[in-house]
């Protein structure tokens, strides 16, 4: 399934959550006909779970791990659905694919209900620190390394991490692959693909495509405010979205571009 979360609220940040995002959890919720329950989807689980029913009725649906059927939303929408028939305060403890055709996330959950992300590095979200499940959340706490991430404010679905020492941005991108790697492309023929004057701020080296989607990702320079960074990214924003209105097609310059940038580009799955 190439885009296996098309049409869900906040696609991009389903693809972040899932490939980039260390420690976060988002909002969402069954349909009436699946019991309208309240459901966490969160980066990743104690025990590394594929999906728990909590105690409290909530069920904690884990993004970072793979059934294996060839279709993300397929799978998750079985785990989905049989952490809701456990009694709570249960782990789903092994992920198994899916026998056979069936409902998907598209088709069980409830599609008006935002996808709201929180950033989380101390997972609380999970809130299992007590009961018959502490020990283990506090095993797979104490193991986890979880590099600093923060999701931008002045564009969708961009988040800011810190890793080996260097800052980075990665923007999960919701437009057709065609036609985001055409905009890029005169962006950066133009020398205009980078934050600040001639990227001086921060460059663009290179991008990776999961789930269908494309993820371009920045180096930033070291030291580079927040506040800065996100008027930075609100000036890129801008000119990708003047860039993804244009319809001429490419010219000399931008042709060579886009051949430099598809092949920095990664297909992670």
């Amino acid at each position: 399934m190439l885009r296996p979360f098309e049409g869900l609220p906040g696609e991009p940040d389903w693809v972040a959550l899932r490939e980039v995002v260390p420690a976060a959890c988002a909002t969402a919720r069954t349909t009436v006909e699946h019991g309208a329950r309240d459901v966490l989807v969160v980066t990743l689980l104690p025990g590394v779970w594929p999906a728990v029913h909590r105690a409290d009725g909530v069920i904690l649906l884990a993004l970072q791990q793979n059934a294996g059927s060839g279709d993300a939303s397929r799978d998750l929408a079985d785990l989905l659905l049989r952490a809701i028939e456990l009694p709570p305060g249960t782990p789903i403890r092994s992920a198994t694919p899916p026998d056979g055709p069936g409902p998907r996330l598209q088709d069980v959950l409830d599609l008006s209900v935002p996808f709201e992300v929180t950033i989380d590095d101390e997972f609380g979200f999970w809130g299992l620190d007590d009961g018959d499940l502490a020990d283990e959340v506090q095993a797979t706490r104490e193991a986890l390394d979880v590099v600093p991430t923060r999701r931008l404010t002045s564009v969708e679905h961009a988040y800011w991490t810190r890793m080996s020492g260097r800052e980075y941005v990665r923007w999960a991108q919701p437009h057709d692959e065609e036609a985001f790697m055409d905009a890029l492309a005169r962006l950066h023929a133009r020398r205009e693909s980078g934050l600040g004057d001639g990227g001086a701020q921060g460059r663009f080296i290179g991008a990776f495509r999961s789930c269908g989607l494309v993820v371009p990702v920045w180096e930033l320079a070291a030291g580079l405010e927040p506040d800065r960074l996100e008027e930075l990214m609100a000036e890129l924003g801008r000119r990708l979205d003047e860039a993804l209105a244009v319809t001429e097609p490419l010219d000399a310059n931008a042709r060579r571009a886009r051949a430099g940038l598809v092949a920095r580009q990664l297909t992670l799955r």
